[in-house]
C-alpha cells in the first residue's frame, strides 16, 4: 500500500523563527523516522509529505495515496488538528485517526467537557472564560485550576495554574487570554491521583490497552502535570501501570462518546472523594517511541511499537472495506 505521512516537524518551524515552546506539540525527526520504519516493516511504501502547505502542493500536482497516516497537529486556530483531515476528505483520500468533525471539536476542552456531560461521563465543574468579567459566572468554589481552552502538551499549565482566590484567578485568566489569545478554561481543582488510559480501536470494538498512573516526583510541580514537568519528565515524573477498573470504565465510555478512532488516550483525574473524572481527550496522541505516554504504556504491557502502528493502519483500512 502507498501511504503518505503528514506531520508538523519541530525543526522545520524553528528554522522559520518559531520558539521551541510554540512548537512543543509538534514532532521530532525521531518520531517520523520510527513511524516510517514501522510502516515499511509491514511492506508499505511510504512517502513523507509533511505539513498542510506541502500536502496542498503535492495534491495540486496530482499526487495521491492509498492512505495517509496523519499525525499533524496543525497551525493556527482551535480547529487546527482538523485542517489536514478536512483537505483529505475533500479529495476523498482515507486517513488514520479521528475524522474532521471530531478533531475540530476535541481540542476545545470546554466543548469536549460539555459533550461528555451529555453522555453522563463525569467531569470537573468548569467555566469557559472568554473575558475577565466571565469569572462572575463561576458557581463553584476554590481551589480552581486555569488553563488554555485549546492547547496540548500542557502548554500554559504552570504551578500558578492552581488558584485559591479571586486575585490569583484574575491574574491567571489574564495570562491565558493575553498569552495564548484564546479563552481560559477554569475548572474545579481535582486533587486526586492522575491517570492516562490507552485506548485501541473504534466504536464498539474499542478496548482499553492499560491504565498508566502519572506520578509527580518530589522535585516536580506538585499540583499538576505541568509543561515543565513534561519537558523534564525523566527527573520529575514516574509512570506506573495500575489496575483501576473505574478509571478504565470511564475512559472507555468517554472514547466511545466522541466516537474517536484507531488509537489514543483519555486523561483522568480523581476528585476529593476518589471518584474518577474525565480530564482531557487525546485523539492524536504522541507517538514518539521513547517518551510519548501511549508508547510508554505499550512498552509496559508488552505491546510493541510496530504492533501499535500496524493496528492503527489496519483500523483505517478496515473502514475502507
Amino acid at each position: 500500500m502507498n501511504i503518505g505521512l503528514t506531520y508538523n516537524l519541530k525543526s522545520y518551524y524553528i528554522t522559520k523563527g518559531y520558539s521551541a515552546e510554540s512548537v512543543a506539540e509538534f514532532d521530532c525527526e525521531q518520531t517520523i523516522a520510527a513511524i516510517e520504519k514501522a510502516l515499511k516493516k509491514q511492506g508499505h511504501q511510504v512517502e513523507r509529505i509533511g505539513c498542510l502547505e506541502k500536502l496542498m502542493q503535492k495534491l495540486l500536482k496530482g499526487d495521491r495515496w492509498d492512505l495517509v497516516f496523519n499525525i499533524a497537529e496543525g497551525m493556527n486556530g482551535i480547529g487546527r488538528e482538523a485542517q489536514i483531515p478536512a483537505v483529505l476528505d475533500a479529495y476523498k483520500i482515507p486517513y488514520t485517526f479521528s475524522p474532521t468533525e471530531i478533531l475540530a471539536t476535541a481540542l476545545h476542552k470546554g466543548l469536549t467537557n460539555a459533550i461528555m456531560r451529555t453522555y453522563h461521563v463525569k467531569t470537573a465543574e468548569f467555566c469557559v472564560v472568554r473575558k475577565i468579567k466571565d469569572i462572575h459566572k463561576i458557581h463553584f468554589t476554590y481551589p480552581m485550576f486555569v488553563k488554555p481552552v485549546a492547547e496540548g502538551t500542557s502548554r500554559g499549565i504552570t504551578h500558578e495554574s492552581h488558584v485559591e482566590n479571586e486575585e490569583q484567578l484574575i491574574n491567571q485568566c489574564n495570562f491565558v487570554l493575553n498569552t495564548f489569545h484564546q479563552p481560559a478554561l477554569v475548572e474545579e481543582y481535582l486533587p486526586g491521583r492522575e491517570f492516562t488510559v490507552g485506548i485501541l480501536g473504534t466504536g464498539d470494538d474499542a478496548k482499553v490497552l492499560g491504565v498508566l498512573e502519572i506520578i509527580i516526583n518530589e522535585n516536580g510541580d506538585r499540583q499538576a502535570y505541568t509543561y515543565d514537568n513534561k519537558q523534564l519528565y525523566e527527573e520529575r515524573m514516574s509512570y506506573e501501570l495500575v489496575d483501576e477498573p473505574t478509571v478504565s470504565k470511564l475512559a472507555l465510555k468517554a472514547w466511545k462518546s466522541m466516537n474517536f478512532r484507531d488509537a489514543g488516550r483519555i486523561d483522568v483525574r480523581m476528585n476529593s472523594e476518589g471518584e474518577p473524572c474525565f480530564l482531557e481527550a487525546n485523539p492524536l496522541a504522541g507517538l514518539n517511541p521513547e517518551y510519548s505516554d501511549l508508547c510508554i504504556l505499550c512498552k509496559k504491557i508488552g505491546f510493541s511499537y510496530n504492533e501499535l502502528i500496524n493496528h492503527i493502519v489496519e483500523e483505517a483500512i478496515s473502514r475502507q472495506k
